[in-house]
């Protein structure tokens, strides 16, 4: 590698391109593993081998850097499969507390919502990368190929197949921010009240309830479905009630959710699939494993 001599205050071409794409390359690594603790170590593991990179044979930085933190993030998927199998109770995705403007982005937004990483965690490692680069990413089919080490022609035909599972699994139109806002707020103060009426009203008749405690905290130990059977269980309190308990609304991986603190420690974090303006889904995740990353947003591009 040739020697590059820095300027104090400037950073080297290395640098300045891995700065600059390090958001879209969290974004892959995340979108890819469900897990924002892996996707940061998967970002360190591209910046070492970028960083020893002949930058003059590069013609498409953004695209090698890419390619690189796929080949990581597939290798990490694989090991993380194998956790998975030993996981105690429902597994859900590491939440993020994602910055405003994601939710501006509606085709972002959806890709990085707890029900689609859901979707995606149905798919095979190799059919994963390959959805998530070519639907999310727009990466063309040849670039994939040499990141995935398959031929163009076989990713085309991954993705065709991953299009399809996606499509027949994937959730519904979502709605707009100002419906996302209003039904968070209708939602907030029925949980927060214990009002049964108040959940009925806000909740679709097929809604789906899913929590994660990770054999730590006390989570439900499968999915609820259907509006009574979820209004209920909130009404009674899904979680602990109290005056040291306090709720507040954030943005949760790119849509509504709730931040619960107990004794002003994060207890947990509640993501709110909306779908027009009637909440479908609630994503509870407890287990403190998981909540290393909801101290801050972080975040997510295209």
């Amino acid at each position: 590698m040739s020697e590059q001599h820095e300027t104090p205050g400037v950073l080297d071409p290395a640098t300045e391109t891995f700065v600059a794409h390090r958001n879209l390359l969290f974004t892959v690594a995340y979108e890819m593993l469900g897990s924002a603790t892996d996707a940061e170590d998967v970002l360190q593991e591209t910046w070492l081998r970028w960083s020893g990179v002949e930058l003059d044979t590069v013609l498409d930085r953004r695209a090698f850097l890419v390619r690189i933190t796929t080949r990581q993030a597939l290798k990490r998927l694989r090991t993380l499969g194998r956790r998975k199998e030993s996981y105690v109770g429902p597994w859900l995705p590491e939440p993020l507390l994602t910055t405003p403007d994601v939710a501006e982005d509606v085709e972002l937004a959806a890709s990085v919502s707890m029900a689609m990483l859901l979707v995606l965690e149905t798919l095979a490692p190799t059919e994963r990368a390959v959805f998530v680069l070519r639907e999310v990413f727009a990466v063309d089919y040849d670039e994939i190929a040499q990141a995935v080490d398959k031929t163009p022609a076989a990713v085309r035909q991954i993705a065709h197949r991953a299009r399809a599972h996606v499509a027949a699994r994937k959730p519904r139109g979502t709605g707009s921010p100002a419906e996302h806002r209003a039904a968070l707020q209708a939602f907030q103060a029925a949980v927060e009240t214990g009002d049964l009426q108040g959940l009925l009203d806000i909740l679709a008749p097929d809604v789906v309830a899913l929590s994660d405690g990770g054999g730590i905290k006390h989570a439900l130990p499968r999915p609820v479905v259907g509006a009574d059977e979820v209004a209920r269980l909130l009404a009674v309190g899904w979680w602990k009630r109290g005056a040291e308990r306090t709720v507040e609304p954030v943005q949760v991986n790119g849509g509504p959710g709730l931040l619960i603190r107990i004794g002003g420690e994060i207890d947990g974090v509640l993501a709110v699939r909306v779908e027009n303006g009637y909440v479908t889904g609630a994503y509870h995740v407890r287990n403190p494993e998981k909540l290393s990353s909801v101290t801050r947003e972080i975040a997510v591009s295209r």
